[in-house]
């Protein structure tokens, strides 16, 4: 035999041997590298959205439900984890703040009482303890990682407050035990509270007994409880992701997100079910608000508003210079009349002003951009016609002149006749006073009209090469380019309407710090979906 074949088969052994370790060390490598991606506090990007255990518990008719699909600990890794390198101490903080804040509502000590042995859910209700009365009660549905931590704490729990010279009852309800009394941390008002262990590793803490027995009751029913909901059951396939899980009743809809009465009247929308998923710096909101079949508020597309067209992607890809607020709105004039106040929210436009007179006229989409050099409006060329807005823009006292300008001959504006200062007081009654004030002004660009509230505000749209990329950037994000509604903010505009909002109050007094101050920019969008839903996203980047 040649020797250069044995030589060949003695080291095909050898290579086999090298092949199945080098494969053994890649394998331990993965599933090393899979186990730390799995404990990893980044893995709540992709965290999926399942039914909670603890919706079984709470009521369909419960005001306000909210589900932690995660331990205690995962949010303020996470926030370390993203955080800018100096920042993150402070980013932690903030979180952990808010978490212990939270539990200090409800009588209890994060850090010493629940830390040790809290698991990956949470769940809080608010409820009635009348139907279509208002909700006063409170029920905490709190997850165990192990089958000894619940019922330790429970002995704990109790075993401190009856130092503290609480009186205890125990009693049996439904075959599950039941205790009962006065609690609170130290230095605060003591509050009715009862718990309950289910199966070893769930622990009920409600804001009373009756609350308490009202969660074990729908428990054991399925037509009376959240979980079994197929409408709740359907919104938590179709959000598929997020740490977070959220439902709200009309009757918490005004307080929580300012809609006006027309949509938390009666039978108008019956639900909104909402998930927040962590996306790096950013939190994303993916909300469905239900209406019903029959609500005398339908969702705008109901109404022939429709969704943006080409004009709308054209106004957006023509945009230049700078802006700190930008808004696309489809046929704002076709939206009814109870939608109003929440784009005149987005529009920022005052009754009877220019922009508010343009904004009403406007059949087709309709785009703001708003910067220190004032507001800058976009529509169809034809939509409308400056000689449509004659009428009332005449009645509002307003004359019209062209105005052509080198680049643009058909520049037109619109000014204002007004009484002029005398010794810094107006002189009414003398003509050789009367100034011209600037109302407004018309730009052509092609098939789009630009109307600016300055002559420099047109000007920086016609000569700029810079478009608002990082506006542009916020709407794209969204994932809606047809939304009959997609608003980009930044953080000069985005905090200060978040500190005006009470529900950011409230998770600010919680975390004992301000939150808006990290918030860089503040995106929002919804479009109609066929099923009698409003689909909405809203994307909050923190810095």
């Amino acid at each position: 035999m040649d020797p250069s074949c044995v030589g060949r088969m003695k080291a095909r052994p050898f290579l086999a041997v090298v092949l199945a370790v080098t494969l053994l060390l890649l394998s331990l490598a993965a599933g090393g590298w899979w186990l730390v991606l799995q404990h990893s506090p980044l893995q709540l990007q992709h965290q999926q959205l399942v039914s909670p255990r603890a919706a079984r518990f709470v009521p369909r008719q419960a005001a306000l439900s909210l589900y932690l699909l995660s331990d205690g600990e995962q949010p303020v890794g996470y926030a370390r984890a993203v955080a800018p390198p100096r920042q993150r101490r402070q980013a932690a903080e903030a979180v952990a703040g808010l978490r212990d804040g939270a539990f200090a509502a409800a009588g209890l000590d994060y850090p010493g009482e629940l830390a040790p042995w809290l698991g990956r859910e949470l769940g809080f209700a608010l409820l009635a303890s009348e139907p279509g009365a208002a909700p006063d009660g409170w029920l905490l549905a709190l997850r165990s990682r192990d089958a000894d931590g619940a019922r330790r704490f429970l002995q704990r729990f109790w075993q401190t407050r009856s130092l503290a010279g609480t009186d205890l009852q125990i009693s049996s309800y439904r075959g599950m035990g039941l205790i009962s009394g006065r609690g609170a941390l130290v230095g605060t008002t003591p509050v009715p509270i009862a718990t309950a262990l289910i199966d070893d590793d769930l622990v009920l803490i409600a804001s009373g007994r009756g609350v308490l027995e009202q969660a074990l009751d729908v428990s054991q029913i399925d037509e009376l409880n959240q979980a079994a909901s197929p409408r709740f059951k359907q919104a938590v396939q179709r959000l598929e992701q997020g740490a977070l899980l959220l439902t709200a009743r009309p009757e918490t809809l005004g307080p929580w997100l300012g809609l006006p009465d027309e949509f938390t009247a009666p039978g108008v929308v019956q639900e909104l079910v909402a998930s927040l998923r962590p996306d790096n710096r950013s939190l994303e909101l993916d909300a469905l608000l239900q209406f019903a079949a029959d609500a005398a508020v339908p969702a705008p597309s109901a109404d022939g508003i429709g969704e943006i067209d080409s004009t709308g992607a054209a106004l957006l890809a023509a945009l230049q210079g700078p802006s700190e607020s930008l808004a696309l709105v489809q046929r704002p004039a076709a939206w009814p009349a109870y939608w109003q106040p929440l784009l005149a929210a987005v529009l920022q436009a005052e009754p009877g002003s220019f922009p508010a007179l343009v904004t009403a006229a406007a059949d087709g989409p309709l785009l703001r951009s708003e910067a220190s050099q004032g507001w800058l409006l976009g529509t169809g060329a034809d939509q409308p016609q400056p000689e449509a807005l004659a009428g009332v823009l005449a009645a509002e006292g307003l004359i019209a002149a062209p105005l052509p300008v080198e680049g643009d001959p058909d520049l037109r504006v619109w000014t204002r006749l007004e009484a002029g200062q005398a010794g810094g007081r107006f002189a009414r009654g003398d003509a050789n006073q009367l100034q011209a004030s600037l109302e407004g002004a018309r730009s052509s660009q092609g098939r789009l009209a630009w109307w600016g509230q300055t002559l420099a505000v047109l000007q920086e749209q016609r000569d700029s090469r810079k478009p608002p990329r990082l506006r542009l950037e916020q709407l794209a994000g969204l994932d809606l380019p047809q939304a009959p509604l997609q608003w980009a903010l930044a953080a000069g505009r985005a905090q200060p309407l978040l500190q005006r909002w009470s529900t950011w109050q409230l998770l600010s007094a919680l975390a004992g710090q301000p939150l808006a101050p990290a918030v860089q920019s503040l995106s929002l969008g919804w479009e109609a979906q066929p099923d009698a839903n409003l689909h909405l996203k809203a994307r909050l980047e923190f810095g």
